[in-house]
């Protein structure tokens, strides 16, 4: 138990892999709208992963009146509008991809209000969080 209690101690917290996320959710805007489409699939698919992540870390929040499951609202967002995302990327429409993205906006905005933290409201990117990246795809 107490091996297990000094784990859990070292082990980050759930705002540690929501930074990640929003590392690479914000850097796929940029991706995206440069038109560097392997990129923008690397960042979609860390986003993802690292959304997994963080409900891993805490797979039920409390809320008012009970307990919240988070990865059936992540599952939900993940297989509707991640998906519809690296569609948009696999389609290389831009377009579609500011559209869908956008969308992904809303429902991770959604999951906060559940998880009553409506005070997290997420907008479209004004500048990408990786400064070395080069965003245009090579030539």
């Amino acid at each position: 138990k107490k091996e297990i209690e000094i784990l859990k101690g070292k082990v980050p917290d759930q705002s540690h892999a929501m930074k990640d996320v929003g590392y690479h959710f914000t850097n796929l805007w940029f991706a995206g709208q440069k038109q560097n489409w392997p990129l923008a699939k690397f960042y979609c698919d860390e986003t993802r992963a690292h959304l997994k992540w963080a409900v891993r870390i805490i797979p039920v929040r409390k809320v008012t009146g009970g307990d919240l499951d988070l990865k059936p609202i992540l599952d939900g967002i993940d297989q509707s509008l991640f998906a519809a995302v690296q569609k948009t990327i696999d389609a290389k429409s831009v377009t579609d991809f500011s559209e869908a993205y956008r969308q992904a906006l809303g429902g991770c905005y959604s999951c906060h209000v559940a998880s009553e933290k409506p005070y997290l409201r997420l907008h479209v990117p004004e500048q990408p969080e990786a400064k070395i990246v080069e965003f245009a795809p090579a030539e």
